[in-house]
C-alpha cells in the first residue's frame, strides 16, 4: 500500500507523537522512512521595504548540524525495530519545503502530528498541518498530539 512515508519533524515531544503510528505502518507495509527536519529562513526588515536573511551561513550550518544529529538519533531508534530509514535536512519555508521533499521523493504518504492548535492561535502563528492539507498532492496522516505526549 505505502511504499515511502514521509515524516516532517520540528524536534519537539509533540511532532513526535507520530513515529509510533509511523513505526507500525512501516513494519506492516514494509515502507520506507523518509524524516526530514527544514530549517527555516526567518527575514527581517532592516529598513522599509528591504529584507536581509536573518540566518548568517554559520547559523544555519550549525542549525544544519543539529538538525542532522537529532534525526540520527530519530533514525537509529526505528531502524532498531527493523525500519529502513533516511533522514534529510532541507532549507527554505516549511511547507513549501516538505511538499517539495514530498515530491521529489515520490512519497506515498505525509505522516504528521498536529499540535491541535485552533481559533487565534492557529490564524496568528499559522498551522503546517493545515497548509499541509490544504496543498499537498499526497495522502496524509494527521495525529493530533497534546501536551506531553
Amino acid at each position: 500500500m505505502y511504499s515511502k512515508i514521509l515524516v516532517p519533524l520540528d524536534g519537539s515531544p509533540r511532532a513526535e507523537a507520530i513515529l509510533p503510528h509511523v513505526a507500525a505502518l512501516a513494519q506492516t507495509c514494509g515502507a520506507e522512512v523518509v524524516l526530514a527536519q527544514v530549517i527555516e529562513p526567518q527575514p527581517k526588515v532592516t529598513t522599509p521595504g528591504e529584507l536581509m536573511p536573518a540566518l548568517p551561513v554559520a547559523v544555519i550550518n550549525e542549525l544544519t548540524a543539529a538538525a542532522e544529529a537529532y534525526l540520527s538519533c530519530i533514525k537509529d531508534s526505528l531502524g532498531r525495530q527493523g525500519l529502513r530509514v533516511r533522514t534529510l535536512v532541507p532549507y527554505g519555508p516549511v511547507v513549501e519545503q516538505i511538499i517539495a521533499v514530498a515530491e521529489q521523493e515520490k512519497v506515498d504518504l505525509i505522516a504528521i502530528a498536529s499540535h491541535g492548535r485552533g481559533g487565534l492561535a492557529q490564524l496568528f502563528y499559522g498551522s503546517v498541518a493545515s497548509a499541509l492539507l490544504q496543498r499537498a498532492d499526497q495522502p496524509l496522516l494527521m495525529v493530533r498530539s497534546r501536551d506531553g505526549r
